[in-house]
């Protein structure tokens, strides 16, 4: 497991959840899921954030060795989303005199998901407010919609680290960490906080005036190097820019003709040196093809005529991209219909109502087999 403490006062005490999934019952975890949270060592001991319910005991376990006897005074509660909040009663059961602090949103939400007298426990924490808890400082920030209205974030001003919530999470177990952040750090970006780009922003606005030198989120690993890559990654995600140069081919294919043109008009745009990125919607996550979407500065919806609309694979990918926001890109549409071709018509007004999408080329409409590759040699030229 990759070290996650960085400081001899404030220590990772979060556990990695291999058993679940699908996280939010929704996205797939092939290396499961890092609840993190952690614990500040000082005069008034202070824990940031709880983990999920599932792994409250292995949580409590960690968090009693870094005590070694100590007491907690406060528990700091950023997210009050189950996955973080879960311990949360535990907690304030096993350490009877101490605190969770949190917004005013949070002081709402948390006893709806829970049974407890929360009335005497919590307190109240505004934006902008700080709190001392020795040789540590702790100045709170709202970040609503990051991604949850309820969302703060933590500054410790000793030892510059940002406490910040989802925000720099990814999926992934700690235990299965490699180099390789961006891959699903993107994943998990445009499916968990994609819509709120404009709040994403508003937050790197809050964090710019900080002196950062590390950042803790609530997945994955602690970031304590080489920060401007991740705070820029952040910034080009959130103001909805494209990352990477190239096409993103996103297929549904019923009996293979579409498939096939897909293909084929993949290896024409790989021909004149393009990047391509290809996913079969039927089969593929469809968490990693709206992360592709957003990725790439151009995408060609390819897709087969169903019920008299289209593949309902390719209808559900297009609700998740207007679901989270998607903008700012150049698209292109190819159909397949036997009899009454009816994907295109389907796919433009979907596409019509999302922000700033170009229309690229004209329409390529195959009647069930593609037998001359000249439409998909125009449209590949278009896409240049």
């Amino acid at each position: 497991m990759k070290d996650q403490n960085f400081s001899k006062t404030i220590r990772y005490v979060g556990v990695d959840d291999l058993d679940l999934d699908l996280f939010e019952s929704q996205y797939e975890l092939p290396e499961g899921m890092a609840y993190n949270s952690y614990v500040i060592l000082d005069e008034k001991t202070t824990v940031m954030d709880a983990v999920d319910f599932s792994k409250c005991s292995e949580w409590l376990a960690n968090l009693e060795k870094e005590l070694a006897g100590k007491t907690p005074e406060y528990l700091v509660c950023l997210h009050a989303e189950p996955d973080h909040s879960g311990s949360i009663v535990e907690f304030l059961k096993k350490y009877p005199s101490a605190k969770c602090l949190c917004s005013a949103k949070a002081a709402q939400f948390l006893p709806q998901f829970y049974d407890f007298d929360f009335e005497s426990r919590l307190q109240v924490v505004k934006d902008g407010e700080t709190l001392t808890l020795g040789s540590h400082t702790l100045q709170f920030a709202s970040a609503p919609m990051v991604h949850w209205p309820e969302v703060m974030v933590a500054y410790e001003q000793s030892e510059k680290v940002a406490f910040s919530a989802d925000a720099f999470g990814k999926f992934g177990a700690i235990v299965h960490e490699t180099d390789d952040w961006a891959c699903e750090a993107r994943r998990y970006y445009f499916n968990i906080c994609g819509k709120y780009g404009n709040q994403v922003q508003s937050l790197l606005k809050k964090m710019s005036a900080w002196d950062v030198k590390v950042i803790c989120p609530l997945h994955g690993p602690v970031l304590n190097e080489n920060l401007k890559y991740y705070v820029d990654l952040y910034d080009t995600w959130s103001a909805y820019r494209a990352e990477t140069s190239g096409v993103f081919i996103a297929y549904a294919s019923v009996y293979g003709g579409t498939k096939k043109a897909a293909e084929k008009l993949a290896e024409i745009l790989e021909a004149k040196g393009l990047k391509v990125a290809i996913s079969d919607l039927n089969r593929c996550d469809m968490a990693e093809a709206i992360e592709d979407a957003f990725r790439y500065d151009r995408m060609v919806l390819a897709a087969s005529s169903y019920d008299a609309g289209v593949m309902p694979a390719m209808e559900t990918f297009l609700c998740h991209l207007k679901a989270k926001n998607y903008q700012k890109r150049r698209v292109a549409i190819m159909e397949n219909g036997t009899w009454a071709p009816t994907a295109a018509k389907t796919m433009l007004s979907m596409i019509e109502t999302m922000k700033e999408i170009e229309k690229v080329g004209e329409t390529v409409s195959i009647k069930s087999v593609l037998r001359d590759d000249a439409p998909l040699a125009a449209l590949a030229e278009a896409l240049q």
